[in-house]
């Protein structure tokens, strides 16, 4: 099936492929992750699956299990360069999640689509979106965010570019590829079954866990 949106066939070529490059699972990109999201978790209790809607390389998932080494992980990904460093990546392929049926020889459950695309087959304690909601189509926004919601059992986090209204910027001399916006706040319109459980800015000139300026949501589901 052919891609939807302009953006998705921009993530699934030539640029998505130059991204991994840029943003190589090192430890100048693993440890601010780690930083992140000791602050995340510590406002969450009995996670024991996470899934990532456009992981890329795995980094955040990868902080995640760093902290949680028994929580079960799954990514969806639309670029194939980036799911086959997922595959053999030997930081999921160590047998933690043995007895799992993921049907890959990795540890990893990885959907390889479109998240426009993936079907919600079953729900996981935490869903992470992180820096995607921003590269996504306007118009595809709600479609997304219902399955973010399907998608979790519990907890879901919102890792963005914040704005109060929304707004389009150039990104890397390309148009139509960065948008900002109150994410999490539409979504909470969206499900008024969902509560604010916390929030925080990240900041590039942090001293120890430097990140992109974004804004991280921790939401929960009530009912």
């Amino acid at each position: 099936m052919g891609d939807r949106t302009e953006q998705e066939t921009f993530w699934r070529g030539t640029f998505g492929d130059q991204y991994i490059e840029r943003n190589a699972c090192t430890q100048e990109f693993l440890a601010p992750a780690i930083g992140l999201y000791a602050k995340i978790l510590s406002k969450t209790a009995g996670i024991d699956s996470v899934i990532e809607f456009g992981s890329n390389v795995g980094i955040n998932l990868k902080a995640i299990k760093t902290l949680l080494p028994g929580v079960r992980t799954a990514a969806i990904e639309i670029n194939h360069k980036a799911v086959e460093a997922l595959k053999n990546d030997s930081f999921f392929n160590n047998g933690i999640e043995n007895g799992i049926n993921t049907g890959l020889e990795t540890g990893i459950e990885i959907f390889e689509t479109s998240i426009l695309e993936y079907e919600p087959l079953k729900t996981y304690g935490l869903v992470v979106i992180s820096g995607v909601l921003i590269h996504t189509n306007p118009n595809e926004l709600q479609h997304v965010y219902q399955k973010l919601y399907q998608s979790s059992s519990k907890y879901i986090c919102i890792c963005e570019y914040y704005n109060p209204t929304p707004v389009e910027v150039p990104y890397r001399g390309y148009s139509g590829k960065l948008f900002k916006r109150d994410f999490a706040g539409e979504f909470l319109d969206k499900y008024p079954d969902c509560r604010l459980v916390d929030y925080g800015f990240s900041y590039h000139r942090d001293p120890i866990f430097p990140r992109d300026d974004e804004t991280w949501f921790l939401l929960e589901k009530t009912c």
